[in-house]
């Protein structure tokens, strides 16, 4: 468990009961979402690692906490490669360092499952996600012209390789 913002945070894997959250924080983070079809064949799949981040601040309910899904990411792997496809947090919990507990957490899985090398996308533009990537150690090493729509924008793809353990 991590404390962020004074608040309780659990990174933990995602389950099917999670799919309503995850694709509304999708839907509000992205021009261009995943399905939730996507994403449950993303749940579905044993080379896909996809966690959520899990508070307790959420609504009350029956006066508890109910644990509410603050956001997620999603990875592939393929032998010693893979690719962070998709890293979302509700728009309400930004900049309370969620995306960083879950880079964190997927890096760490990633890493011990003999991943060496982590590729991923992002919007030229997202100088937010593009700070939090280079803090990990990612650096650019191409670019993809026209990547996205909705705006049309280039995407940077980003590289991180893991040293000897």
């Amino acid at each position: 468990m991590t404390a962020l913002a004074s608040k309780p945070l659990h990174i933990r894997r995602a389950v099917r009961g999670d799919l309503a959250a995850m694709l509304r924080i999708e839907q509000a983070s992205f021009a261009d979402p995943w399905t939730v079809d996507s994403l449950a064949t993303a749940l579905s799949l044993q080379r896909m690692h996809v966690l959520v981040a899990e508070s307790a601040d959420g609504a009350r309910r029956g006066g508890g906490a109910t644990p509410e899904v603050r956001g997620y990411v999603v990875a592939l792997v393929v032998g010693p490669e893979a690719e962070i496809a998709d890293l979302a947090v509700a728009p309400e919990a930004r900049r309370q360092g969620i995306g960083r507990a879950l880079l964190s957490g997927v890096l760490a899985e990633l890493r011990a499952a003999a991943v060496r090398m982590v590729y991923l996308e992002v919007r030229e533009s997202n100088r937010a996600a593009r700070t939090l990537y280079e803090s990990y150690g990612f650096e650019s090493v191409g670019r993809r012209r026209g990547y996205y729509r909705s705006p049309v924008e280039d995407a940077l793809v980003l590289r991180r390789e893991f040293g000897p353990t």
